[in-house]
């Protein structure tokens, strides 16, 4: 073979290269042109979307929160403007030396850093975190001769919560405070979690928890234009926040200042309530806190102090703490019989200061009895004996029904969290409280006990005064409520909270007015009438005392022998005026004594504000000669819970 053949065998080789390699290269054009294609035609409305978003993002505008005013346009709950110390990390040249030089000019304490530290974990890079909140003049001043220093650092104007009658209905009003894990929960479980961006408090207790949603409003937002770093270029723009709507109450803030210094710091709840229509026009629990310690997050010392207080402030007692009604539950025990046909008011009893069931022996409170007693008399005069024999004729499943319909053992779903169903004896709810079967029987002496307001008898003072107004509504129960109409800021819309019956009890009204007669007695010649001497309107009442532990065979009971925790609490119930009550009120002081002593004072200070327009000079004073009128204990020679 010739040079000539080998250099053509060359040339085809080279040829079979050349096409090889154009192949190549066209294939990996056309590859290159297939991905670019499904990019950018196939994939075009993804990609274009996922890069608008990179270059903008939506900054959260925080709504400004609802008020709440009482009845006569007090308010109870407002917002104000204050100057706030913030930071945008993105623009700073470095956060922690940034927070150490404004630390030199103004106060910034551990639990600010702290706050900041979690603020900024939550939030983007571009917005604003508040290190100090609440700033004095003398520190924006400061602040503002060296403003040069600190890039990315402004102060602003914010709105904070704010409880201007301090402690004055708190426990009603309820408070606002940072939001934490478990109201995370909550936001999210009610599909919340997009009008609640940015957003750092929400209500805890109270009003503020119950109606969160109405007063919080709706969150705008502002679109912002950044940069890759994550910094802010431009507001592109706004969806103005909608601000939360405003509660008006039922409450009387004027009779719940009375209320409250009436109790004087003792422990104890009241609630008064509208009958004609359930609205609640003071509820007190004694004693109380200060909400505002709770808004920007409350201090340790602060806690500590409200959380292991003997005195427990931060309980509810009008809504949750339970006790024996005592007494007071006798009216209602004479209505249950009348109701039923198990007595008529005319058919009496003799007392002889006892009353035997099997071989155990139920004490009346007065040695020798009241001699012959009808049904009005056992109301004016608190005669044990006599509810002692009806409670046995009557029969615990009769008691129970009776005392279910008012309302006694259930929650009245008054529009405030917290509602303690509070305990209505029955054999169905001793077998359902107890485990073991010998503590599920029901006794016979239990009902006994049942018949007087003790035994396993437990209500709050919501429960009694709700229960009352039942009665004086002659069956028609109304929903407690403590919002009468929620106003929309934006548009000036009101919608009223009408007050429907939520059902109706078959009370006769011969029977209901017999009620109201004998109570009226109880003011005029009975436990109550010290307590109501000379007021300028016409009331009826019953007074009641709980026992905080049983009395053993032969024991007898003098209170200034106890300890203090270990005294009576002392119960009244009563309405006003007689012939139309617009007010119904029931009063418990734990440990009070008896209920002429300590409960009807504060009832008659309640009454006489707010019937009469007369303000009291100070808290109610104990009536110590009451004893003798109002010693309404269960006496049993034997725990009478040992009966069958």
């Amino acid at each position: 073979m010739n040079s000539f053949q080998h250099a053509e065998q060359d040339i085809e080789r080279f040829r079979r290269r050349i096409l090889l390699s154009g192949a190549f290269v066209f294939l990996c054009f056309c590859l290159l042109f297939a991905r670019f294609f499904y990019l950018q035609v196939m994939r075009h409305e993804y990609y274009a979307t996922r890069a608008e978003s990179n270059r903008i993002s939506f900054a959260p505008v925080m709504p400004n929160r609802g008020s709440i005013v009482d009845r006569n346009g007090v308010v109870l709950a407002r917002n104000y403007a204050a100057f706030t110390l913030e930071i945008v990390p993105s623009k700073t040249n470095g956060l922690e030396e940034t927070i150490d030089g404004l630390s030199e000019i103004v106060e910034i304490q551990q639990k600010d850093r702290r706050r900041f530290k979690r603020l900024l974990e939550e939030s983007k890079n571009f917005e604003s975190i508040p290190i100090r909140t609440r700033l004095t003049d003398e520190e924006v001043a400061r602040f503002a001769a060296q403003r040069y220093r600190f890039p990315g650092v402004e102060v602003k104007a914010r709105l904070f919560r704010q409880y201007p009658e301090g402690a004055l209905a708190a426990h009603a009003i309820g408070y606002i405070s940072r939001i934490n894990a478990k109201d995370k929960e909550r936001i999210e479980a009610d599909d919340q979690e997009a009008n609640y961006k940015g957003t750092e408090h929400i209500g805890k207790i109270g009003l503020e928890a119950h109606y969160e949603y109405e007063l919080h409003g709706t969150v705008g937002y502002e679109e912002v234009e950044v940069d890759a770093g994550g910094r802010a270029v431009r507001v592109l723009s706004q969806t103005p926040p909608t601000p939360g709507n405003n509660l008006t109450l039922t409450l009387d803030a004027g009779l719940q200042r009375v209320a409250e210094q009436a109790f004087g710091g003792r422990r104890g709840s009241l609630t008064a309530i509208d009958p004609n229509n359930g609205a609640v026009l003071a509820l007190v629990s004694s004693p109380a806190f200060d909400p505002n310690l709770f808004v920007d997050g409350i201090r340790f010392d602060d806690w500590d102090e409200l959380n292991n207080h003997p005195d427990k402030p931060l309980l509810n007692r009008a809504i949750y703490s339970t006790y024996p009604p005592g007494s007071t539950f006798k009216p209602l025990m004479a209505l249950g019989a009348l109701t039923t046909g198990k007595r008529t008011t005319y058919q009496a009893i003799n007392d002889p200061g006892y009353f035997n069931f099997g071989n155990r022996r139920f004490m009346d409170d007065k040695v020798g009895g009241h001699g012959t007693v009808d049904m009005l008399k056992s109301i004016v005069v608190s005669c044990n004996t006599y509810y002692y024999v009806l409670a046995n004729d009557m029969g615990i499943d009769n008691i129970a029904r009776f005392m279910g319909d008012l309302g006694l053992g259930r929650r009245t779903e008054i529009d405030i969290p917290g509602e303690a169903k509070g305990i209505l004896p029955s054999p169905e709810w001793k077998q359902q409280r107890f485990k073991k079967r010998e503590q599920q029987k029901w006794y016979s002496g239990e009902t006994i006990s049942v018949g007087i307001g003790q035994g396993y008898n437990a209500y709050s003072t919501l429960h009694m005064a709700h229960a009352l107004a039942n009665v004086l509504s002659y069956g028609r129960v109304f929903r407690p409520h403590l919002v009468s109409s929620i106003t929309n800021p934006s548009s000036g819309e009101v919608r009223l909270v009408e007050p429907q019956p939520i059902r109706q009890v078959a009370l006769k009204r011969e029977h209901v007015d017999f009620i109201k007669r004998a109570m009226a007695g109880v003011v005029q010649s009975g436990t109550g009438a010290r307590a109501f001497a000379g007021a300028a309107y016409t009331s009826g009442g019953k007074t009641g005392t709980a026992q905080v532990f049983s009395l053993k065979s032969g024991q007898k009971y003098v209170s200034g022998q106890l300890r203090e925790r270990l005294r009576d609490h002392s119960w009244y119930v009563a309405f006003a005026p007689v012939e139309e009550p617009k007010i119904v009120v029931a009063v418990m002081v734990e440990n009070g004594g008896f209920g002429a002593q300590s409960a009807a004072p504060i009832a008659r200070q309640v009454f006489d504000y707010y019937l009469a327009g007369q303000p009291p000079s100070g808290p109610a004073a104990e009536d110590e000669s009451g004893e003798d009128e109002g010693a309404e204990h269960d006496l049993v020679e034997e725990h009478a819970h040992e009966m069958d």
